[in-house]
């Protein structure tokens, strides 16, 4: 029997801890799954971490996400009982961090030195991108793509709801995801379905914005000042389990990725949940999704924020 003990950098409702629930599920007989989550503040996570890797001395911890409390709570471990370590990353965190630019220059140091140390001191790495393990190279380890997935089975769609977010039968556009402002940047996700929408406001189109984040506000500005206000909804945080019904009530789904190396190397839970849901994805030619899609999906992005990506979004979306 193996003894597997799962650090999930995240409460039980996030994306990490989903995917670590679909891990544990599908592992079968043989392997013996404790699994742990975040709760609580950065230093009160290490150290429930490091009590139950102590306690249980697992024969692998498996960290879900590149973050300081399962990272340094397995490495602890790992020294102390000889145990094997697997990290699970979905981002190139340093790259991403410098993008966003919000961690000042001590906090960016700190990210490049956690992930530094992740890729050193795990027996094996698992990334969700083929770009990521392209970014990595050989690092003298294994390193292994596992992308997202979902199970198609719980994504039944709901005439009902299509019917509150898109009334006259006007096609939803839409997409789902937490949305940051970045002051740097001057932009937050979700800003591209507010701008196509407005592109297309002579069509019978209605835009969905699944999530929260201090984007919203400024998304909501922007429609006020356009003058589409009405066009666009905004539904706020949506559970996992509540999600199916609202993909499965969108004709277009958006899946946008910056062209940039924090883009390159994600997949995004979004993908395969858009996926099952069965609508018709446009995303952006970066990543994983300019390998899992069919080439008219696809929309040309050019760098990090690429103003004219509207445009060629709705004309896209106008031709289909």
């Amino acid at each position: 029997m193996i003894r597997l003990l799962v650090l999930v950098n995240g409460d039980r409702a996030s994306a990490a801890a989903m995917r670590a629930a679909a891990l544990a599920e599908h592992l079968g007989p043989g392997i013996e799954t404790t699994l742990r989550y975040r709760e609580g503040g950065k230093a009160v996570s290490i150290v429930r971490f490091l009590k139950d890797g102590l306690r249980l001395r697992p024969d692998v911890i498996y960290v879900v996400d590149m973050a300081y409390s399962g990272v340094l709570a397995a490495a602890v471990c790992g020294r102390a009982s000889r145990n094997r370590m697997i990290v699970d990353t979905g981002d190139a965190i340093f790259e991403l961090a410098k993008s966003i630019g919000e961690r000042g220059r001590i906090g960016l140091w700190l990210t490049g030195m956690l992930e530094r140390f992740g890729l050193r001191v795990a027996d094996a790495i698992v990334v969700r991108g083929t770009g990521h393990l392209e970014l990595l190279g050989d690092i003298g380890k294994p390193v292994v793509v596992v992308q997202d997935g979902v199970d198609t089975a719980t994504f039944p769609p709901d005439e009902d709801l299509r019917g509150q977010l898109a009334p006259d039968g006007a096609f939803t556009i839409g997409l789902v995801g937490s949305s940051v402002w970045s002051d740097r940047l001057g932009f937050c996700y979700g800003w591209e379905l507010v701008e196509v929408v407005h592109a297309l406001r002579d069509r019978p189109v209605a835009g969905v914005m699944i999530g929260g984040g201090t984007g919203i506000d400024h998304l909501r500005a922007r429609c006020a000042e356009l003058g589409i206000g009405d066009r666009v909804r905004f539904v706020g945080f949506v559970p996992y389990g509540e999600l199916p019904k609202y993909l499965g009530a969108m004709d277009f789904c958006l899946s946008t990725q910056t062209n940039d190396i924090p883009g390159r190397v994600r997949t995004t839970g979004k993908l395969p949940l858009y996926l099952a849901a069965g609508g018709v994805i446009l995303a952006s030619r970066v990543g994983e999704a300019a390998l899992a899609l069919d080439p008219r999906q696809l929309v040309e992005y050019e760098g990090v924020v690429d103003r004219g990506y509207p445009a060629r979004l709705a004309e896209r979306i106008g031709s289909l």
